[in-house]
């Protein structure tokens, strides 16, 4: 069984084995798609092709849709896994009841490099710029390839280059992007949605700011004319709409690789790329999903709320993010990740079958995080935690673990706990004193970052940008030995820059200190306040 156009002629073989395959006429949706595309989209890895792929590929079946996705990618895995398969892609979707939906997706049609220097690849992008037809462009590309800048405020030598030599051949990502903006531009200032699928707060305005910067640089020293800064900031004809997206899309797991092996797929080994990041010509999956978008298209768009994505208002989709982020799912994945490296459990999933940490999950989401959550409306924050903790965080068949979410845990204790603190603190209908959950949960961070476990085993610590700052706090004091630690962490209590609030000015850090001195009493002491507590 080969993953190719020619190889799915063969229907009955890959139905034989359980895969669902393209029920459309795959050659003509490739010659209409390319003649007159409607959307391009920038990051093919996993997310994208488990999610917004996938969708159009459910809607082509159906005939809602009549073209699908171009998407661009870099050279690696465009040349060793995309091409090589002729676009195609399976999808291993796995279902919290043990079973497993195989898909064969076939609605990426073509894939391009982004590269300036690649002429046949870059004019093929120019092109696409200029269709009539293309309605919006995406971007699942991480936060990090929107930033301008270093940690020292100092813009980053390829951005810097690109703003010295113009919109010609850029080297940055976004430079290349802003440069094919610019061709569109020139070729009759024709409307676009730009729209960031990434995972980070108001990610619209985030790539509007970058994108905008580049064309007031390159106005300033005469590359570009003013009217296309005036274009780039006109929303009648670009839009940079706000999204909120969940899917959790782990690294192609062996066991996978097996399964497809097994069936008789043929070339499924995954790649070990340049970077260090694994690509495959298959994605796993959990079943769960969201893409919540701000309904701001000025040559409007396709149909995709036929296939499950959300289409609202601005101030909806930031709600929606609101209640993930701060209440609904990332707290709960934080409370795992710190009390799952200290226990010792290797997968997240195990955890829920722990009963003290389910119920200390199940309280800091109910009882702390439900009471001040603004209800978005377009979905319920009450389900939302239902599907969270009874359907996702359960999945056996989603290799994720503790250490790997425990990573950079400073970047998030203040969005993900500090808001919920500042509602109880400011909302004279509540009270601090009430949370309980939630300063046991930070006190568990305080206790992880001794780097000793609850059998006082050394543990190492997952990578976090402030550990060198960090870990200091904690060279002194040992398990059993907590004298002076009030002393010692009040100044890290302090911190809003970590905690996004005062914890002593709200009322929380002596009750933190508290479960702190508990906690690190000495082996065993995780545990023994967990059951006394929880």
């Amino acid at each position: 069984m080969k993953l190719t156009r020619e190889g799915l002629k063969e229907k009955e073989v890959w139905r034989a084995k359980g895969y669902r395959i393209p029920e459309y006429d795959l050659e003509k949706v490739v010659k209409d798609t390319k003649e007159n595309p409607y959307w391009l989209h920038f990051g093919a890895g996993n997310i994208f092709k488990a999610f917004q792929a996938n969708v159009v590929q459910n809607l082509l079946n159906e005939g809602i849709l009549d073209r699908g996705i171009i998407a661009v990618g870099n050279a690696e895995s465009i040349e060793k896994v995309n091409r090589p398969h002729d676009e195609l892609n399976i999808l291993m979707t796995l279902k919290a009841d043990g079973t497993m939906e195989k898909t064969v997706v076939g609605s990426v049609v073509e894939s391009r490099i982004l590269d300036a220097e690649n002429i046949p690849e870059y004019n093929r992008l120019k092109e696409i710029f200029t269709k009539d037809s293309l309605q919006m462009i995406s971007f699942t590309v991480t936060e990090k390839a929107y930033s301008l800048v270093d940690a020292a405020g100092e813009f980053l030598p390829a951005i810097a280059d690109d703003f010295e030599k113009g919109p010609e051949k850029p080297k940055s990502y976004m430079g290349k992007v802003a440069a094919l903006l610019f061709y569109r531009y020139k070729n009759g200032e024709k409307p676009l949605a730009v729209v960031s699928m990434d995972n980070c707060s108001h990610n619209g305005d985030i790539l509007h700011n970058t994108i905008n910067t580049f064309a007031v640089k390159w106005a300033e020293k005469g590359f570009v004319e003013q009217g296309f800064v005036d274009y780039i900031n006109d929303k009648t004809k670009i839009t940079f709409p706000w999204s909120m997206i969940d899917k959790i899309t782990p690294r192609p797991h062996e066991s996978i690789q097996g399964i497809l092996k097994k069936d008789g797929v043929e070339g499924v080994e995954p790649i070990i790329t340049a970077r260090k990041t694994y690509i495959a010509p298959y994605v796993n999956a959990e079943e769960s999903e969201y893409l919540v978008i701000e309904d701001a298209f000025p040559n409007g768009r396709p149909a995709l709320e036929k296939g499950g994505i959300m289409f609202t208002e601005r101030e909806t989709v930031d709600k929606v993010e609101t209640m993930k982020v701060c209440t609904c799912l990332n707290p709960l994945h934080t409370t795992l990740a710190v009390y799952g490296c200290l226990l010792g459990c290797e997968r997240i999933c195990d955890e829920m079958k722990d009963p003290q940490i389910k119920r200390l999950v199940e309280r800091v989401g109910y009882d702390e995080g439900l009471p001040v959550v603004i209800n978005p409306g377009i979905l319920d924050p009450k389900e939302f935690i239902d599907t969270v903790l009874n359907v996702r965080i359960p999945n056996p068949f989603m290799p994720d673990t503790p250490q790997r979410i425990a990573t950079d845990t400073s970047q998030k204790v203040g969005i993900r706990f500090g808001g919920t603190i500042k509602a109880y603190r400011d909302n004279p209908e509540l009270d601090v004193a009430d949370l309980k959950m939630i300063p046991l949960v930070l006190a568990g961070w305080l206790r992880y970052l001794m780097a000793v476990d609850d059998n006082g085993d050394k543990i190492e610590l997952s990578a976090d940008p402030l550990l060198d700052m960090l870990s200091p706090y904690f060279a002194e004091i040992k398990l059993g030995d907590v004298e002076g630690v009030d002393e010692k962490l009040k100044p890290l209590l302090e911190s809003e820059t970590i905690f996004g609030v005062n914890l002593y000015e709200a009322g929380v850090a002596e009750l933190v200190i508290s479960y702190f001195k508990e906690l690190a009493a000495g082996p065993g002491a995780v545990r023994a306040t967990l059951v006394k507590y929880v």
